[in-house]
């Protein structure tokens, strides 16, 4: 039987919403304030927290705070129960991690039906966990063992795009980080009128998709493929589990995000303070860096692209292209862009 705790100071509603879970068959606790039910939750380890939001001692957004810190308790479903449907209260419950919301005064059939949902993703989840774990040889390493993430990723499927292939689309929920195997993907924003904005590259060996790796909130911009890629999806409760007290894995992670953060940051000075030439040049390059080895020296890319990707106007870029082929730096013809001379470009200022 699963076991269910309601934090409520409404004694009515508490005892009315204890009955009905009792004669669904769950076991219920209850507490009436956030601090009794946050020491409640530690001891009774419930299989769902209901809460109310408006309450003394320790309201409701302070408990899952308490509770989602806890990591014998983190990946509890937890649903508010509240009179409040302000938009920013729920936003706000959202992005601390909450599961639902309820609103008072609750239907019986809409209380059931919201915990059996949540109950019965919780056990998918972990039944295919177990089917995974269950299917790898004893001599390998498991999920919940496995200290380096190209073991893990060894055991996942491989996803084959096509270039020119949507991975995910601005407003699409974050469920999946990506890990390219080879390949090379764009992230990008469109304004109102269409304009693209490219705000990352990935090639071999690099992830992205990484909105949160707690919260299920939209993607904030588009993935595309630009050329035929391989990539491995993983759902962000299994980079839970890897990375659950496996620090050489968590500090690989850190390294990405810290390397990811210092390339935008100079993407950004870039922007605001070198020439179009310099800028040309640096993309150039960076392109060149990415690009899978087939392509030696060669940069297959739309001009289009190229422009948005440097932040300048197309016309602009096919000015900057045109003088560095008169210089020698590149070559042009009518399947990308060739680099002839490295050293000069790095030079450019």
């Amino acid at each position: 039987m699963k076991k269910i705790l309601i934090i409520e100071d409404d004694k009515i509603v508490c005892e009315n919403t204890c009955e009905i879970l009792e004669l669904a068959n769950y076991i219920v606790k209850t507490a009436n304030n956030g601090k009794k039910g946050v020491l409640l939750a530690n001891e009774f380890k419930p299989d769902l927290i209901l809460c109310d939001i408006l309450m003394p001692e320790l309201d409701g957004f302070g408990v899952l705070q308490i509770i989602s810190k806890t990591p014998e308790l983190e990946s509890v479903p937890f649903i508010f129960l509240t009179a409040k449907t302000h938009y920013e209260d729920l936003r706000r419950g959202m992005d601390l991690g909450a599961d639902d919301y309820l609103t008072k005064p609750i239907e019986e059939s809409e209380l059931l039906r919201a915990i059996d949902s949540r109950l019965k993703r919780v056990e998918v989840f972990e039944q295919k966990i177990s089917s995974k774990t269950s299917l790898i040889p004893k001599n390998r390493l498991s999920l919940e063992t496995a200290s380096d993430f190209k073991i893990f990723l060894k055991d996942k499927e491989l996803f084959t795009f096509k270039k020119g292939d949507t991975i995910f689309y601005n407003g699409n929920i974050s469920e999946y980080i990506f890990v390219i195997k080879k390949g090379l993907v764009k992230t990008y924003k469109s304004n109102d009128f269409g304009k693209e904005l490219i705000t990352g590259l990935y090639t071999d060996n690099q992830i992205f998709g990484f909105v949160s790796f707690t919260l299920h909130i939209p993607y904030q911009e588009n993935a595309k493929t630009l050329s035929a890629t391989t990539l491995y999806k993983i759902n962000k409760k299994e980079i839970y589990n890897l990375l659950k007290n496996k620090s050489q894995v968590i500090y690989s992670f850190i390294d990405v995000l810290a390397q990811n953060l210092l390339k935008a940051n100079e993407k950004q000075l870039s922007l605001a303070y070198a020439s179009v030439r310099k800028k040309t040049a640096d993309t150039l390059l960076q392109l060149l860096e990415k690009y899978p080895k087939e392509f030696t020296h060669e940069i297959l890319f739309k001009r289009a692209d190229l422009a948005s990707l440097i932040g300048i106007a197309k016309e602009t870029l096919i000015r900057t292209l045109h003088d560095f082929k008169q210089e020698k730096l590149i070559n042009i013809n009518q399947t990308g862009i060739e680099v002839i001379d490295e050293q000069r470009l790095l030079k450019i200022q």
